[in-house]
């Protein structure tokens, strides 16, 4: 029932239009004018206003002629940077970019399917239950819409993120996250006549990062560094620097333990100098810690993966459950008591220019979210 031709338009239309990160007003246009006939609500929330994008996320709610439960689909609507003008290519069923941008597989490619799907049920006048789709913004950059959703307007307990690569696979576990930001403060003096006047910031940064263990800590926990940011000149000690990181585990426990040692690195390599030099009022270092998302564990028995298993081997397929170290939506949805599980359309190589997709994935991940809602509508095991 899936139609590849129309499918493979509405991605490339989607696409084409520019919705990076804070700006998907046009695209969420664009999907209201798409789904109207199908849709019995439309809500755009009041996310945008929050988190300075200019839309919030769009929620649509698709009646149902079956009296079963809610179910939720999810994606989100932004893209990463570069992500204007982008200038699709469908080759050998293998859809690319132009190698200047990025495609917008991620997670345009789950928006389309997502359409493609109400399309069949609408023109074909399938049996299904209610439906919340839940479009969201800012997802890039930190899961800020799914973050600032109003959730009162979600009626579903259960549903699917579509967000992911592997078709052959359902995520059921994704790690909790820490945000850190550390600035360190020391102080300036010209680099040439007067360095020993100076505390060199960059200097006490360096100390506290080269005592970190980054990477992978072990099968369940990993941290990074991933921003060093000072402004200056190469004649100018430092007076500032700032340092961004993340930790990731999926034991709490030991997300607290990394994210202290991280802390205590900069705090330590700070008090060690002025053991040395004199306590007085530089350098000092600002520690701020936020959580970024919650762990997501589902158990294999949980409907929701049941579900979408039996329509797999409905369709001569099989899903793995899957452990991943990303975050979605899905985790902000399970914080708020809505279990969703994670499945893939096909997205390869994301976040870069080399960025591509095969409609023949597309087509797969479609077709299996056309069998989870027929079972769904059928009342199969979600109780």
């Amino acid at each position: 029932m899936i139609n590849r031709q129309r499918l493979a338009e509405t991605f490339m239309g989607l696409v084409s239009i520019d919705s990076e990160s804070r700006d998907e007003r046009r695209m969420s246009d664009h999907l209201r004018q798409m789904l109207a006939p199908m849709a019995a609500e439309m809500h755009t929330d009041g996310a945008g206003e929050k988190i300075g994008a200019n839309t919030g996320n769009l929620i649509v709610k698709i009646c149902g002629n079956k009296e079963v439960p809610p179910l939720m689909f999810n994606s989100h609507m932004d893209t990463v940077t570069p992500g204007k003008g982008v200038r699709p290519q469908l080759k050998d069923g293998v859809f690319t970019s132009d190698g200047t941008t990025v495609l917008g597989a991620d997670d345009k490619s789950a928006v389309a399917v997502i359409i493609e799907v109400m399309q069949v049920l609408h023109d074909n006048h399938l049996p299904h239950g209610p439906l919340d789709l839940v479009f969201t913004v800012c997802e890039e950059i930190g899961l800020m819409g799914a973050k600032h959703l109003d959730f009162d307007l979600i009626s579903a307990k259960y549903g699917y993120a579509l967000d992911t690569a592997d078709t052959e696979a359902i995520v059921t576990r994704a790690p909790s996250a820490n945000r850190m930001e550390f600035v360190v403060h020391g102080k300036d003096a010209h680099a040439g006549a007067d360095p020993e006047k100076g505390i060199n910031a960059i200097l006490l940064a360096s100390k506290a990062i080269a005592g970190l263990t980054l990477g992978r800590i072990d099968h369940e926990t990993t941290c990074n560094i991933g921003v060093i940011e000072a402004k200056g000149a190469s004649n100018i000690v430092p007076n500032r620097v700032r340092v961004i990181g993340e930790a990731r585990s999926h034991d709490d426990a030991k997300l607290e333990s990394v994210t202290r040692n991280m802390a205590a690195a900069f705090t330590d390599a700070v008090a060690d100098y002025k053991k040395i030099h004199g306590d007085g009022l530089l350098p000092f270092v600002d520690v701020h810690i936020e959580n970024d998302f919650r762990r997501t564990h589902i158990p294999e028995d949980h409907p929701v993966v049941i579900l979408a298993r039996k329509a797999a081997a409905n369709l001569g397929r099989r899903l793995t459950a899957k452990t991943t170290g990303g975050g979605a939506d899905a985790n902000v949805f399970f914080q708020k008591g809505i279990i969703t599980a994670v499945i893939g359309t096909g997205m390869r190589d994301i976040h870069t220019v080399r960025e591509s997709i095969r409609l023949d994935d597309m087509v797969k991940t479609a077709e299996l979210l056309l069998e989870i809602i027929d079972l769904h509508a059928k009342g199969t095991n979600l109780s």
